[in-house]
C-alpha cells in the first residue's frame, strides 16, 4: 500500500495540484493507495503534557496519531506532498513526525547506546515531493538542503526508510502555467513503487 502525507491547509494551491495528479497516477496503476491529509483531518501538531508523559511507552491521548502510525506500519511507500516554508518542512508536518513517531519496540523506532534504530523498515520507498517560492538550486546548494540533510538523510533514515527520492517544484510564484502542466504530467506517469 501506498500512503501518501499531504500537508498544505489551501485546496486551490499547486501542493494540492501535485496530491490530484499522483492519486490520478496511483488509480490508473491500480494501486492501492491512502492519504493522510493533516490540515482536512484537524491534525494537531503541538504534544500535550499528558501525551509527552506517555511517548517512551509509546502511547498516546490522540485517535489520530494511532490511525496514522497503523497508516505507515502498513505501507511500503511513503509519498510527502508539501512545502518549503522557512527552509523546512511545516511545522504540522514537524509535528505528525514528533508525535506519531513513537518510540517502542514495534512501534516507529528503538533508542540504543549507540543511536535510533528504526522499526519502519516496511517503508522501501519514500518520494518527498515538495514546492518552494526559492529556486531549487538555490535551496540545494546555498541554503543548506535542510529538505534533503535533516528530513531525508537523518529523520527519515533513522526511522527505517529506505530509498528515499527529493523531489522540488522550485520559483513556485514566478512560474508559467506550461512549466505547471508539464510538471504535472510528469507526476501523472512517474513509477512510484
Amino acid at each position: 500500500m501506498i500512503l501518501i502525507v499531504y500537508c498544505h491547509p489551501y485546496n486551490q494551491s499547486f501542493n494540492h495540484a501535485e496530491l490530484d495528479a499522483v492519486k490520478k497516477n496511483l488509480h490508473r496503476r491500480g494501486v492501492k493507495y491512502e492519504v493522510i491529509d493533516l490540515y482536512k483531518d484537524g491534525f494537531n501538531p503541538v504534544y500535550s503534557t499528558e501525551e509527552l508523559k506517555l511517548y517512551h511507552q509509546g502511547g498516546t491521548t490522540d485517535p489520530l496519531v494511532s490511525k496514522y502510525l497503523s497508516l505507515c506500519q502498513q505501507a511500503t511507500t511513503i509519498i510527502f506532498i508539501t512545502p518549503i516554508w522557512w527552509n523546512s518542512i511545516p511545522g504540522i508536518l514537524k509535528g505528525f513526525i514528533d508525535k506519531v513517531m513513537k518510540e517502542g519496540v514495534g512501534l516507529s523506532h528503538t533508542v540504543h547506546k549507540t543511536g535510533v534504530k528504526g522499526e519502519l523498515t516496511n517503508v522501501h520507498h519514500c518520494y518527498v515531493l515538495t514546492t518552494s517560492s526559492s529556486p531549487t538550486l538555490y535551496i540545494r546548494y546555498l541554503n543548506g538542503n535542510a529538505i534533503k540533510r535533516i528530513f531525508i538523510r537523518q529523520t527519515l533514515k533513522q526511522l527505517g526508510f529506505k530509498h528515499c527520492y527529493w523531489q522540488n517544484f522550485g520559483l513556485i510564484t514566478n512560474t508559467s502555467v506550461n512549466r505547471r502542466i508539464r510538471y504535472l504530467t510528469k507526476l501523472r506517469q512517474q513509477n512510484f513503487k
